[in-house]
């Protein structure tokens, strides 16, 4: 029961099933992962223009520190209410 499955046969039979796609799906998996990692330095991409739509970024409680950055802040992604960080 602890390998996920609930019946007598055990697990078996699902890894028979996808023992011949597993070695299919790694080389996919690397190439897609080097694809990912050599188009993402080349691009530069803009900025979306900050717009303070009233619905958006609505301050219940202040967040920790300075009541707009979480702890996950990323100036460089996230747009803070009066605009981007520069």
């Amino acid at each position: 029961m602890s390998s996920g499955t609930h019946g007598k046969e055990g697990s078996a039979p699902m890894w028979k099933a996808l023992g011949p796609h597993l070695p299919c799906g790694a080389p996919g998996v690397g190439v897609s992962t080097l694809d990912v990692f050599l188009t993402s330095h080349h691009r530069q991409e803009e900025r979306p223009e900050s717009i303070a739509y009233p619905h958006l970024r609505i301050r219940i409680k202040p967040f920790v520190g300075d009541g707009n950055r979480t702890l996950s802040h990323n100036p460089h992604a996230h747009i803070l209410p009066p605009g981007h960080d520069e």
